[in-house]
C-alpha cells in the first residue's frame, strides 16, 4: 500500500454573512451562543428576536429576496421532528441535520423545492440535543446496518442532507462538534459528509477515530458555471486528501451527473484528476449520481437563476415516481446505461482502489 504524500489545499473563502439572527430559544444554549460570538468577532451585525419565529420582511422582487436570504445566518432550535431519525438511502442509514440550508449558488440545487420559505441557512443551537439522541439508532437502518457489502461502516449517519456543514462552519462549529463525538463514541457507527467547499484546517487535528467520512462533492470544470460560490475542484480534491493524511476515511461524491455535450470528456478529465490527486488513498468511496429535478425545484431554480444555461428540457428524460408519491424527471434508460458503463469504466481505470457505493 502506497503512503499518501503530502499535500496543502489553499482554504477556500470562509462564508460572511451581512447579518446573524438568533431566536430567543437558541439564546438559552451555549452552542447558540458561541456561533454568534464567533459571528460578533467578525463584524457580523447579530440580531437577537425578541421570540423564536423568523418573521422577517421579504422583498418584493425574488431576486432580491433570494439575495437577502442568501446572506443570512439564523440560529434556531431544531424542532422534535428533527430529533426524530428518517432513513436517507442511499446515502446512509440516517439523516442527522445539523444545519439546514446553503450559502452556496448551485443553479441545480437539490434543496430547491423542499425547504420552506426563503432559502435562509439555519444553524441549530441544540447540538447537543441531537447529538446525544443518536446512540437509539445503533443498529438500526437497511443501508449500512444490514448492508453485506457495507457492514464495516456500522450504522451511518449523514449530515449533509439538507445542508453543506463545511461551508458554514467557521460560523457554527457544529462538524468539529460532532466529529469529536463521534471520535468519543465506541460504536460500530460512522458521520458522514459532503461537501463543495475545502476549508479543513479545523478538523485535521481533531480526535475522530476514524468515525467520520468526508466525501468531496465534484463536476468538471465545463460545468463550474452551475456551483457558484463554492470552492475550485482542484482545492476540493487537495482538501480530501489532507483529510485521508489525518486518517479520515474519504470519498467522492460525482454529481450531479449531467449529460451535456462533451460528458464524456469533460468527466474523464473529472475522474483522471481524482486519480492524480488521491493516487494511494486506501479507504476510498465513490457515489454517482445523476441529475433530476421536480416540477417544483425546477420553478424554484428558474426563478433564482433565470436564464440558467443548464438543461431541464424534457429530452432525453422520463418520469419516475418516488416511494412518497412524488415525480421527478430522471435521464431515460438508454443515456443511463451509457452514463453507468462510462463511469463504472474509467473509476476502475483511474481509482482502482475505490469501492463505487450505489448510482443512481
Amino acid at each position: 500500500m502506497q503512503t499518501p504524500r503530502p499535500s496543502r489545499a489553499p482554504s477556500s473563502p470562509g462564508w460572511r454573512p451581512r447579518r446573524v439572527l438568533i431566536t430567543r430559544a437558541a439564546q438559552a444554549f451555549a452552542h447558540g451562543r458561541a456561533i454568534v460570538e464567533r459571528a460578533a468577532a467578525l463584524g457580523i451585525a447579530v440580531v437577537e428576536l425578541p421570540g423564536d419565529r423568523l418573521n422577517l420582511a421579504v422583498p418584493d422582487d425574488p431576486k432580491q429576496a433570494y439575495a437577502d436570504a442568501k446572506r443570512t445566518l439564523a440560529v434556531v432550535v431544531a424542532p422534535p421532528s428533527k430529533l426524530r431519525l428518517q432513513p436517507i438511502a442511499p446515502s446512509a442509514d440516517w439523516r442527522v441535520d445539523l444545519a439546514e440550508g446553503c450559502p452556496a449558488h448551485c443553479s441545480y440545487c437539490y434543496l430547491a423545492g423542499s425547504l420552506k420559505g426563503p432559502p435562509i441557512t439555519r444553524a441549530y443551537a441544540n447540538l447537543d440535543e441531537i447529538l446525544t439522541g443518536l446512540p437509539a439508532y445503533l443498529g438500526e437502518g437497511m443501508i449500512t446496518s444490514r448492508s453485506r457489502t457495507r457492514a464495516l461502516e456500522g450504522t451511518t449517519f449523514e449530515a449533509s442532507c439538507y445542508t453543506d456543514p463545511l461551508a458554514i462552519e467557521p460560523l457554527t462549529g457544529s462538524l468539529s462538534a460532532a466529529i469529536a463525538w463521534f471520535g468519543r463514541w465506541d460504536a460500530a457507527a460512522q458521520l458522514r459528509f459532503t461537501t463543495k467547499f475545502a476549508d479543513v484546517e479545523p478538523l485535521l487535528g481533531l480526535d475522530h477515530g476514524g468515525r467520520t467520512r468526508m466525501r468531496a462533492s465534484i463536476n468538471p470544470r465545463a460545468f463550474a458555471r452551475f456551483e457558484g460560490g463554492t470552492a475550485p475542484v482542484a482545492a476540493r480534491l487537495a482538501a480530501l486528501r489532507r483529510m485521508a493524511e489525518a486518517g479520515y476515511p474519504v470519498g467522492l461524491t460525482i454529481a450531479p451527473i449531467i449529460a451535456a455535450e462533451g460528458w464524456q470528456d469533460a468527466y474523464g478529465a473529472l475522474i483522471d484528476a481524482a486519480g492524480a490527486a488521491l493516487d494511494g488513498v486506501a479507504d476510498l468511496t465513490v457515489e454517482l449520481i445523476t441529475h433530476r429535478f421536480t416540477t417544483g425545484s425546477k420553478a424554484m431554480l428558474d426563478s433564482w437563476y433565470p436564464g440558467s444555461a443548464l438543461d431541464m428540457g424534457a429530452d432525453k428524460r422520463v418520469t419516475k415516481r418516488t416511494k412518497f408519491g412524488t415525480e421527478k424527471q430522471v435521464y431515460d434508460a438508454d443515456t443511463m446505461r451509457a452514463l453507468r458503463g462510462f463511469f463504472e469504466r474509467r473509476i476502475a481505470d483511474a481509482l482502482p482502489a475505490a469501492r463505487i457505493l450505489y448510482w443512481t
